[in-house]
């Protein structure tokens, strides 16, 4: 009996879909990630299923909305003993193994290895995990065990603690490269683990390898030679002005917040050039990683048995419409990267259907052989590489975050308050691409913003786990939630 293809499963902290050369992006320096695109085929309509990190993560480990895990916001941990992707492909004759950043609880213990146990119900038996740069700074980990050992704990620790400082000073847009040595980053201390794990494996089993880097989340803290890369005045704007038309309270809360705390709708240009750069230079340092990751399983002979797949949990505002990091529904922080490379390669394809982390998870599970009902609500994208550019996708795609519920459709975008169900955000995205004008109130959207709930987010609220919301809404989301 042939042995099942390894699983290689690359996972960035809030990489926009759009920071790759492959992409479009007319500056960044991706390479590798370029090149795996070449030889797979890349997905440009990928969404998130939450533009936040935890409940992001959650549904991509259980395969499930975020009205049914009830993992709402960062403050809110989910079961580890509920459905899991991971352990129904542990179950189905694999070893799962991860390292970098799970972010699958929330932070609070001094080191992360007293979570271990809720990794292992998670399903998996192989676990190397540090948390992200800013939690490093208070939470151990294998990775701050390794700065004290090479005597570099105390300076990161004092970079990360003036991270602080500088939203008080309300000067974000200049983070300060990493004072550490560039081998001694977190990205590429993440990245050099996955060499050294992939060099030594020796199981009989086939893996299935989390690689979770935890940039290029801020702070954009990116090593000074990574950052010299990019010239300020190459680096592209995007689209500052607000949105105009009436402003959902998720949009409203985050654009003041954001005036309020760093006064991003005053950062001139350069200053703006000067944020992006450092979140340039991360992604450009995690691309140098995927490419020695790769170089790894040539050199074991791995290449020809193990599928590889890019994408990451949100994208990030990087300043457009005077928002920064995620956290709202407007493609910034909504488009993922997706690439997957089978085996052999393939003939590098785009395929812009609209799908999303649900059905990345369909398709590990469908490599695995493992049952499909690990994630009810997605569908596996192999057929796609078969079909390429013209395979159809999703009719509709359910996103949402601190008590929203969101659908996209090709043309449309709907967003509703997820308890009382009522709407606050309507886009036509085919005359308004850029998601510029709320068109909840306009004469004739009442009827579209029905249709719309009836057809994809009523099924939805029908199956929510309700207690879950109400908790939610009545205890976790004040007054500290969306800090």
């Amino acid at each position: 009996m042939a042995k099942k293809p390894n699983i290689l499963f690359i996972f960035p902290d809030q990489h926009r879909a759009d920071v790759m050369g492959c992409a479009g992006d007319p500056i960044i320096r991706t390479p590798n990630l370029d090149a795996l695109a070449a030889e797979g085929i890349r997905f440009g309509q990928c969404n998130t299923n939450s533009p936040l990190c935890m409940p992001a993560r959650t549904s991509i480990i259980t395969g499930q909305y975020v009205s049914e895990h009830g993992v709402w916001s960062n403050n809110v941990s989910g079961n580890e003993k509920g459905p899991s992707h991971v352990r129904a492909i542990r179950d189905a004759g694999y070893t799962t193994a991860v390292n970098g950043k799970t972010h699958l609880y929330t932070h609070g213990r001094p080191h992360a290895n007293e979570c271990k146990y809720m990794l292992e119900d998670w399903g998996y038996t192989d676990i190397h995990e540090v948390t992200g740069p800013l939690a490093s700074g208070r939470m151990g980990s294998y990775y701050t065990d390794y700065l004290d050992k090479m005597g570099l704990l105390d300076i990161h620790r004092k970079y990360i603690a003036d991270h602080g400082r500088v939203l008080r000073e309300q000067t974000p847009w200049y983070y300060p490269p990493c004072p550490l040595p560039t081998e001694a980053h977190l990205d590429a201390y993440t990245g050099r683990e996955a060499v050294r794990w992939i060099r030594d494996y020796r199981d009989e089993k086939p893996f299935y390898y989390q690689v979770c880097f935890p940039g290029p989340h801020d702070p954009y803290d990116a090593p000074s030679e990574y950052r010299e890369l990019y010239k300020l005045d190459d680096i592209p704007l995007g689209m500052l002005e607000p949105p105009t038309g009436p402003m959902s309270p998720l949009v409203e809360r985050f654009i003041n917040r954001y005036q309020e705390r760093t006064k991003v709708q005053n950062w001139t240009k350069q200053q703006r050039q000067l944020f992006k750069q450092g979140y340039y230079g991360k992604v450009t340092l995690i691309d140098h990683w995927v490419g020695e990751i790769i170089k790894a399983l040539k050199e074991r002979k791995m290449l020809d048995n193990t599928w590889i797949i890019y994408t990451s949990d949100h994208g990030d505002n990087l300043g457009e419409r005077c928002l920064l990091q995620k956290m709202v529904f407007f493609k910034q922080a909504q488009l993922i990267p997706c690439i997957i490379r089978p085996p052999a390669g393939a003939k590098g394809l785009t395929n812009n259907a609209l799908c999303d982390q649900l059905d990345i998870v369909s398709t590990m599970l469908d490599i695995a052989g493992a049952p499909a009902t690990a994630s009810p609500h997605g569908v596996s994208l192999l057929p796609q590489l078969k079909k390429g550019a013209s395979g159809k996708g999703k009719e509709a795609i359910i996103t949402e975050v601190f008590g929203f519920t969101t659908v996209i459709t090709e043309q449309y975008l709907l967003s509703v308050e997820a308890q009382s169900l009522q709407p606050v955000e309507l886009y036509n995205l085919k005359t308004d691409p850029k998601e510029q004008k709320n068109i909840i109130n306009e004469p004739g959207m009442k009827a579209v913003a029905t249709e719309l709930f009836e057809k994809h987010l009523k099924p939805v609220a029908s199956t929510r786990n309700a207690e879950a919301l109400k908790n939610y809404v009545e205890k976790d989301r004040a007054p500290g939630d969306w800090k």
